[in-house]
């Protein structure tokens, strides 16, 4: 999942690179979007690996 963040996040850098505002502004919003379930899916995981020791 963090690897289509950082997918995402590249393609809006090109996408702005390149001039198309509406296109970079969707792919970033994905890709903040992803990093974040990401984050709380590893944090899940985290607490579940202490309670389960």
């Amino acid at each position: 999942m963090l690897y289509y963040a950082v997918v995402f996040f590249i393609v809006a850098l090109i996408a702005a690179l390149f001039g198309f505002g509406g296109i970079a502004s969707a792919s970033a919003g994905i890709a903040q979007i992803l990093f974040f379930v990401f984050l709380a899916l590893f944090v899940a995981t985290l607490i579940m690996r202490v309670v389960r020791s």
